[in-house]
């Protein structure tokens, strides 16, 4: 986050927005239903996810394929793939599905390998390249530290995207694909092709994996999230492939919908939501505002102008150890209902908060920091508990956690809507609230006593709703 220029309330932004609805929102009484209890319509479910046991082994010629589990994996991941487009392609576009020409596994820091776009020595990459219609993939650096950090669906999820676009290949001008086609499009159409995949093997169509809408889909939206572009890119640099947040969306869309949906993505209709952007040359933190009482007097200011109109008493930050006499407890920070407090620990957020380390992050080494508007985005669910409780929505049901991450999302939409406020937005802010809840532990989709939706996918479909809908949707769609 920034911290902004002079003081002007964007109440008028929002704050309407916020309110309405709320009073009649939170049934928790028999009977009553629960976005938690699905994903886009699907049960949630929980096993095991991965390659099924008894998968057969794929008869594909990968060149100088290995044994590995890397390789194992991956050729399994462009089997199945296939079997989806064989059977999408001819119902969703009416023509043909014919096989990619050539797959190719390499070592990144092994011998050379060659394909139509180049060697392969030190590229720590999976590929498509439409020189020689090929798939690529490195199972000496890329592929085992995916593994290692989020399983085996990580790989699949990689192999699908890129895939995806051997299939805007054959699609052509049927996905609006030409030579001038921004990259961030066909970025963002690969990602939706890939959740659009991804659907029909939580159906249970695949031949080869399982995948569950609990663990599964997390480990599939992680993996998307660790390949986001760093910070400040620039939606319209030509290696662009999106922020977390960005590609996220586009997953869920392919899985929410269908390939169809997915040609049609154009930079008409990606631009007004892309969250891709430079980072503002007055930033003097450069993203990254310290979280200290300074930082916690700004969020009060600002969550206080938002949710004025709501009619209720607003909750006060106070640090206190993040915890509450008598429970609630949801360290580093907790919503008291008795004093209508959130309680914060000020040293665990600053911790919390510190700026994020994306070389560390891929390397699956513990950094400690998730960035600030991740330590800030707590807080406010905390807070946003307080205004719901205060017009008599409940806050210990299934949906509580959801409505919150709506809300925080809502928030977060108007904070640079006005010019003047005392926190602003900036570029990556969005991913850090994503990596808050796709965490076990994250707070942003949490009810008041800690519990969240067991779903990523649900958790950060939430939020997303609330950035780009507004508030109103937080209490019809999470009541």
């Amino acid at each position: 986050m920034q911290h902004g220029g002079h003081r002007r309330p964007f109440a008028t932004a929002i704050a309407s927005a916020l309110a309405i609805g709320l009073v009649a929102c939170g049934g928790s009484g028999a009977g009553s239903t629960s976005a938690a209890d699905n994903v886009a319509g699907l049960p949630i479910t929980h096993f095991s996810s991965g390659l099924k046991p008894n998968a057969p082994t794929p008869d594909l010629v990968v060149h100088n394929v290995s044994d590995d589990e890397s390789d194992r994996v991956a050729t399994a991941a462009i089997a199945d793939v296939q079997d989806y487009w064989n059977e999408r392609l001819p119902v969703d576009f009416g023509i043909k599905f014919e096989p990619v020409t050539k797959l190719l596994s390499y070592e990144s820091s092994g011998a050379n390998q060659q394909n139509g776009c180049g060697d392969t020595k030190r590229n720590v990459n999976a590929f498509y390249c439409s020189r020689d219609d090929s798939v690529s993939w490195d199972r000496g650096v890329l592929l085992p530290q995916m593994l290692q950090q989020f399983g085996q669906l990580s790989v699949v999820t990689v192999l699908a995207h890129e895939f995806g676009h051997a299939v805007q290949y054959r699609l052509k001008d049927k996905a609006g694909i030409a030579n001038n086609t921004p990259t961030i499009v066909k970025e963002q159409q690969a990602d939706c092709f890939a959740g659009a995949y991804f659907r029909w093997v939580v159906e249970g169509k695949s031949t080869y994996f399982n995948v569950s809408t609990s663990d599964g889909l997390n480990a599939a939206l992680s993996s998307l999230f660790l390949v986001r572009d760093s910070a400040g890119t620039s939606a319209t640099d030509n290696q662009a492939h999106g922020t977390a947040f960005d590609r996220i969306f586009a997953f869920q869309l392919g899985f929410e919908k269908s390939p169809k949906d997915c040609a049609a993505l154009d930079l008409n209709n990606i631009q007004p939501r892309l969250t891709e952007r430079p980072l503002d040359r007055k930033d003097r933190n450069k993203g990254d505002l310290p979280i200290n009482e300074q930082a916690i007097s700004y969020l009060q200011k600002s969550l206080d102008e938002a949710f004025s109109k709501a009619g209720v008493q607003a909750p006060q930050i106070v640090d206190q150890g993040g915890t509450c006499q008598g429970g609630p407890d949801t360290p580093p920070a907790s919503y008291c209902p008795d004093t209508n407090r959130v309680s914060i620990d000020l040293a665990a957020l600053a911790k919390l908060g510190k700026p994020v380390d994306q070389e560390a992050e891929f390397s699956g080494e513990e950094t400690g920091g998730h960035g600030d508007f991740a330590a800030l985005s707590e807080v406010a669910s905390r807070y946003a508990l307080g205004i719901q409780k205060g017009v008599g929505a409940k806050v210990d049901n299934a949906n509580a956690g959801l409505r919150t991450a709506c809300l925080v999302g809502a928030w977060a939409a108007a904070i640079n809507k006005t010019q003047g406020n005392d926190l602003r937005l900036s570029a990556g802010d969005l991913d850090e609230a994503i990596s808050d809840l796709l965490r076990p532990d994250g707070l942003v989709a949490a009810d008041v006593n800690g519990k969240r939706a067991d779903a990523g996918f649900t958790r950060v479909e939430a939020m997303r709703i609330g950035y780009l809908q507004g508030s109103s949707p937080c209490s019809s769609q999470y009541p």
